[in-house]
């Protein structure tokens, strides 16, 4: 018979929780609050030394806006070779709203520019549609494709990947690939695989806000991109070290 009650009592507790769990006060608290925050993160803030003595300053950022599903993004990556007499070449600028679409994944859609920052130069213009998250494994992804206003289409995929050493010290590999779907002439983008780029960094966190890093990259031109680079007289491979740190604030 005290089993019977022991059971009956269980059986009672399970059915009323619910029930009393819907008549919460109108006034009580949320369990969590939503909220907006934002992060200012230079992945990379680099200087690097080409195979061909040649030294650039490389940076590549994002800031963001927003809540748990919806953000404002502003991305920029760029570089300037020292001592060449040429402008910095900004590679993006990009305005973009996001949307979570799923755990670790953001829809973003956008406008960008690039080209030379020099005075008066002509810039490329385009809408730029990203897949951004993070896939199995955890691989850190930017896909992107972008339109630009004479109906160019081109795709960029990025990684990469942290590979935890120690509680403070990671080894990332890092792969680039650029395409275009259309021909591109007015700057120099045939169809077809155009760009590709793997590099490895050793990063080191003084703090969560400042790693410092030393590493290695070997990028190649493809295709008709590589055959234009070399009836140019250029060199369509790259290696070369670099030295930087990662900060975010």
């Amino acid at each position: 018979m005290r089993k019977l009650e022991i059971v009956v009592s269980l059986v009672l507790a399970g059915v009323s929780g619910p029930v009393w769990a819907g008549h919460a006060e109108d006034d009580w608290p949320e369990p969590v609050k939503s909220y907006r925050t934002g992060q200012i993160l230079f992945d990379r803030l680099e200087v690097t030394r080409t195979d061909n003595d040649e030294d650039v300053l490389v940076w590549d950022m994002l800031a963001w806006y927003g809540s748990d599903r919806n953000r404002i993004y502003f991305k920029s990556e760029g570089e300037n070779q020292k001592d060449d007499g040429e402008p910095t070449e900004l590679e993006s600028a990009e305005v973009l709203a996001s949307r979570l679409i799923a755990p670790f994944w953001e829809l973003q859609g956008g406008i960008g520019t690039r080209g030379s920052l020099a005075s008066g130069a002509e810039r490329e213009n385009y809408l730029v549609f990203s897949l951004f998250g993070v896939a199995p494994y955890r691989f850190e992804m930017d896909n992107s494709i972008t339109v630009n206003e004479d109906g160019d289409i081109a795709a960029t995929i990025e990684a990469e990947y942290d590979l935890r050493l120690t509680q403070v010290s990671y080894l990332q590999p890092r792969l680039e690939v650029a395409a275009a779907l259309t021909d591109a002439e007015a700057y120099d983008r045939p169809t077809g695989l155009n760009d590709i780029r793997v590099g490895l960094r050793y990063r080191y966190e003084l703090s969560r806000e400042f790693a410092p890093y030393i590493g290695a990259y070997w990028s190649r031109s493809l295709g008709d991109k590589a055959d234009q680079i070399r009836a140019g007289g250029g060199d369509d491979s790259e290696t070369g070290l670099v030295i930087g740190a990662r900060i975010w604030f």
